[in-house]
């Protein structure tokens, strides 16, 4: 049944009398900030990161909480690789006020900011094409299916990620909309938006009641999952691994520096608890929910204000403790606590200094160690991790 929603100020009298009438009343709230949230009500949660810090995994933590959630995978991987090339030439002004858009529209369950994004385009809203469709659960339901996919087989049920896809055919972006309106709550995973405070007009839309959690991960242990998971890409830290010669004014370095530079100066903005973002901002390191994934998980959700689901503690006990057989470069199946551990054992103490050396204030605000020789790096009864509460 459609639910209607009154988003004003009412008097105490008003609102028993559309209670009466039996609709549903959104109140707001003045927060500590001096701003108003709405009282309860549907919670949008953000979840920001960076490649190979195990956001894919965390977002499982809410694709999987059920039947209440709307969950999207990377959908700005679409904005990114049409616009790239252009937003370079202007410093990704321009891109992040897309972003920021493409997520307003997205959380508001508005498919028509992405669609302009999509390749080929949408035709009459339906595509093939979205972005690991099959990783978000709420996509690939029945109501969102076609009632048969193109091999003729019946989709009544939730499918398998590696079904979904195939027997559900072409996304109708309108039966994804509609999908998303019903749902209590609505979370994103973005590896794309590098600097927090370009979010500030979308944490504060008054439609909206956003959550914003940035995974971090210790800089040496994801240069050693990108020089594995994208090996193309990393030919010359290869080189540099080989004859344990860097060049301080490489590009590369440069790069590096640049990337471990966005991280901290987000953090430090969501740290920083400016009126925007008080009680919105949240965050969380790969290791400790590597270590501790259903305490993490269970914080987020409260962060969130989402009742933490059987369903999601359920697939968190299931996929924290698992064969090496399953753990592949991109499985969100993990034995965790090896996981955080496991660079060290494959990122050369010359690379694991360059880093040091580059991103060493991101390493010293996240609280990770620092190694003065092979010995440490490589001794697992040596923790490179230092107790630290964010939030």
């Amino acid at each position: 049944s459609s639910v209607s929603y009154i988003e004003i100020i009412t008097p105490v009298q008003t609102i028993m009398a559309l209670r009466t009438a039996n609709l549903s009343v959104r109140l707001f709230e003045l927060d500590d900030s001096g701003t108003y949230s709405y009282a309860g009500g549907r919670k949008h949660v953000l979840l920001l990161a960076t490649t190979r810090t195990g956001s894919s995994f965390v977002g499982e933590f809410f694709n999987q909480h059920g039947e209440n959630m709307f969950y999207l995978f990377e959908p700005l991987w679409h904005v990114e690789r049409m616009l790239t090339p252009a937003a370079e030439a202007n410093n990704g002004t321009v891109l992040s006020g897309i972003y920021r858009d493409v997520l307003q529209g997205l959380f508001l369950c508005d498919f028509s900011p992405l669609e302009k994004f999509i390749s080929p385009p949408p035709q009459d809203h339906v595509t093939p094409s979205l972005f690991r469709r099959e990783s978000s659960l709420s996509l690939c339901e029945e109501r969102v299916c076609s009632p048969e996919g193109p091999d003729g087989h019946d989709t009544t049920l939730t499918l398998s990620y590696r079904l979904c896809s195939r027997r559900c055919g072409p996304l109708n972006l309108t039966l994804a909309s509609e999908s998303c309106l019903s749902k209590q709550h609505h979370a994103i995973k973005t590896v794309r938006v590098h600097q927090l405070d370009t979010l500030q007009p979308l944490v504060e839309d008054p439609r909206l009641d956003i959550k914003v959690i940035q995974l971090v991960r210790d800089p040496r242990a994801i240069l050693a999952s990108r020089m594995v998971a994208f090996s193309s890409k990393y030919h010359t830290w290869k080189a540099w691994a080989q004859n344990g010669q860097v060049p301080e004014d490489d590009e590369e370095v440069k790069r590096l520096k640049g990337n471990c530079d966005h991280i901290r100066m987000s953090a430090e903005v969501g740290l920083s608890q400016p009126h925007w973002l008080r009680n919105r901002y949240m965050l969380v390191r790969y290791e400790d929910i590597a270590l501790y994934p259903m305490q993490k998980a269970e914080e987020m959700y409260k962060f969130a204000g989402i009742p933490f689901s059987s369903l999601a503690r359920e697939w968190i006990l299931r996929n924290t403790q698992t064969t090496q057989k399953a753990s592949g470069i991109y499985s969100t199946q993990k034995n965790s606590s090896e996981q955080a551990e496991k660079w060290r054992f494959t990122i050369p103490f010359t690379l694991a200094q360059v880093v040091q050396r580059v991103c060493g204030p991101t390493m010293k605000l996240f609280g990770y160690r620092f190694v003065n020789d092979e010995t440490t790096l490589t001794n697992k009864s040596i923790s490179l991790l230092e107790d630290r509460l964010f939030n």
